[in-house]
């Protein structure tokens, strides 16, 4: 088994990502650690998230990469997935220390017939009792097979690709990938150890970290999504924060409606089941859908909510309430124009400024929904047109049924006749720079120029 995991080893590339937050004093010695790795062909990706401690610079010199990325590790860790060339991925945490031999591990992992894994692990520091949390952790990941990011998660790249990368929230992304992984197959759980720092536990209490982390994992479990958490908590300490990825930003009133429908063979992108099949066109739909549904939670304006056709009670649409923490609505029977119509009725009563968007555009990106939102500021409406004539995104501060009824929906004209709806009513709107959308099989060769695993966009 071993000369076979070996050989594993040798020709799948492995590349580790490491998000990275304010940690000049510890990068040194967590680099000089990988250096074995590194000398065996390992790629190092070293990602930050806005640090002023001059992290990135010391990190240069003894890693492969160096990239930046927004704030959080599901983001960081996204976009290091993104830049990597390694057909298996490794998630590291910057106070983590891998086994000399990790490498070797892992590709007897991948040999044994496993896509995923973790390594058990050791806790490191003062406290008598961080031997026995180690332990339960241990035992409770290989009971459940949830991992936590200490234990080093690694990955085929192609199955972190299907099941969407890590959903951008500001809490327990390790655990929502774990249950998107797990719907795959079970993971390796590595009893080879990786040692992490016990540096939260010493600096804040064990007791009192102990308590929190069981009060948010127990919060979790039974329902709280991980913005709720993320709100609830706070006055979590900058570690833990740091640690969970969590960096709230400043509140916002714009709701995001997306629109989507379920992933049904025959029934989704039908204009492209002659190029790519009625299976191949039902997956497209499902990757556009949690393409956009990150994008959407990534951009940080307000709540999100998914409406669902032809309505909310598909397993796909269950999976997307669970890992990105979202409301679902059904979508009304109607037209295009009547459902969305239904869509801003329901949001802006409680929220007064809402964006809505399809699923069929990989180039929208948090960076344009943040835009939108801010161009709401100054104008009645804003419409983002697609280069077919018609729009990929609008937002309104209230509601207008004239804009969504007797429009020709699906053709070139839609963007003209919204904008004539627009000057009747004398309202002042915004437009930006055409995106293109996925509608028909010459579109579809664009994709090729898109990433899917950097969900959320920049």
């Amino acid at each position: 088994m071993t000369s076979r995991g070996c050989a594993v080893a040798r020709t799948s590339l492995i590349s580790i990502v490491i998000p990275v937050l304010n940690e000049a004093e510890a990068v040194d010695e967590l680099l000089a650690s990988l250096a074995p790795l590194r000398r065996r062909g390992i790629e190092v990706i070293v990602v930050d998230g806005g640090s002023t401690d001059g992290t990135p610079a010391r990190a240069r010199p003894h890693a492969d990469r160096v990239i930046a990325a927004a704030r959080g590790r599901a983001h960081q860790m996204n976009a290091g997935a993104d830049a990597a060339r390694g057909d298996v991925l490794l998630f590291l945490h910057a106070d983590t220390r891998l086994p000399a031999d990790a490498d070797r591990l892992i590709g007897q992992a991948l040999a044994d017939g496993h896509a995923w894994g973790r390594f058990d692990v050791a806790i490191e520091g003062r406290h008598p009792l961080l031997p026995l949390v180690a332990r339960l952790m241990n035992l409770r990941s290989r009971l459940t097979g949830i991992a936590t990011g200490d234990q080093a998660i690694f990955v085929r790249r192609a199955t972190f690709a299907a099941c969407g990368g890590f959903p951008p929230i500001p809490l327990m992304e390790d655990i929502a990938l774990s249950r998107a992984l797990g719907r795959l197959g079970p993971p390796a759980c590595l009893r080879t150890r990786v040692r992490t720092s016990g540096r939260r536990w010493d600096s804040r209490g064990f007791w009192r970290t102990v308590l929190l982390m069981w009060r948010l994992r127990a919060a979790y479990f039974f329902g709280a999504t991980p913005a709720r958490l993320a709100r609830r908590y706070d006055h979590v300490p900058a570690r833990l924060a740091q640690r969970y990825g969590h960096a709230p930003g400043p509140a916002t009133s714009t709701a995001i409606a997306v629109l989507a429908r379920a992933p049904v063979p025959g029934a989704a992108k039908t204009r492209l089941v002659p190029r790519l099949g009625a299976d191949g066109a039902a997956a497209l739909q499902r990757r556009l859908t949690l393409r956009t549904l990150a994008t959407a939670t990534a951009a940080a304006l307000g709540p999100v909510a998914l409406f669902c056709a032809p309505d909310r009670h598909h397993a796909f649409f269950g999976e997307c309430e669970e890992r990105f923490g979202i409301p679902l609505r059904d979508q009304c029977a109607g037209d295009l124009g009547a459902r969305m119509l239904q869509a801003f009725a329901a949001l802006l009563p409680g929220r007064g400024r809402v964006l809505l968007v399809g699923t069929d555009c990989p180039a929208l990106t948090a960076a344009h929904l943040a835009r939108a939102a801010a161009l709401l500021d100054g104008h009645d409406a804003v419409v983002w047109p697609a280069e077919d004539g018609g729009y990929v995104l609008i937002g309104l501060r209230r509601p207008a049924p004239e804009l969504f009824t007797g429009i020709d929906w699906g053709s070139a004209r839609v963007m003209a006749q919204t904008r004539e709806r627009l000057r009747r009513l004398g309202w002042r709107w915004a437009e930006a720079e055409p995106l293109w959308d996925v509608d028909r099989a010459e579109d579809y060769d664009r994709l090729a120029g898109v990433n899917f695993l950097h969900l959320a966009g920049s």
